[in-house]
């Protein structure tokens, strides 16, 4: 496992916001030292159901170049970070189907020994941010991967208060994360990139 450690930034966004947090997390990986994709899931939501927000339709039509997130990026990557909305205090649909097309890799145990993380956004305070990535933190233990948070390694972590990855509370949409979030999740996706790095040259333990 020689080289450059290797990130995808995996994610769903439907106005932006957790958009936003992939880009920091692309950002604090590459500052890193990691190469790194940015990859969007596809969107389930059928096209009038987009158009009929303008937040949902201007964003869709904002990154329309991103490409789409492929078992391949899985593959390739020596760490995963995945972003989502939260829904009910679980991953959007949309995240949550791309991870049900996995099974062929998570069979040939293509997915284990891994670094995965992740981080989300709700609309509300207490929106179930912690909850969201615990449960998404359920299918890296199916897959054998090795978790990694943000914890309370650095001191901006006791002002953005959760240990188990980066989140924000967007107020349905209608405040961008603050460089508060941004930097709980480029400290997130650095933390992942610091340990895998570790793994590499045989640090760890």
């Amino acid at each position: 496992m020689d080289g450059q450690v290797k990130v995808a930034v995996i994610y769903y966004s439907a106005t932006g916001i957790t958009y936003q947090m992939a880009q920091a997390a692309c950002e604090g990986a590459g500052d890193a030292g990691a190469e790194v994709r940015l990859r969007k899931v596809r969107e389930l939501a059928p096209e009038e159901a987009v158009r009929s927000n303008s937040g949902w339709h201007a964003h869709h039509l904002e990154t329309q170049d991103v490409p789409e997130a492929q078992l391949d990026d899985l593959s390739w990557a020596d760490v995963v970070i995945f972003g989502s909305p939260t829904r009910y205090g679980m991953v959007a649909a949309q995240l949550k189907q791309f991870i049900d097309t996995s099974g062929p890799l998570w069979a040939q145990g293509a997915l284990a020994d891994k670094v995965y993380t992740g981080f989300c956004s709700t609309a509300t305070a207490h929106g179930g941010q912690e909850a969201t990535l615990l449960s998404l933190y359920t299918t890296f233990y199916h897959w054998g991967g090795i978790v990694v948070t943000p914890g309370y390694t650095d001191p901006s972590q006791f002002v953005s208060g959760n240990p188990y990855g980066a989140s924000h509370t967007s107020n349905n949409g209608e405040v961008a994360p603050d460089h508060v979030a941004l930097a709980a999740t480029a400290l997130t996706a650095k933390r992942a990139v610091q340990i895998a790095t570790r793994l590499k040259q045989g640090t760890v333990g």
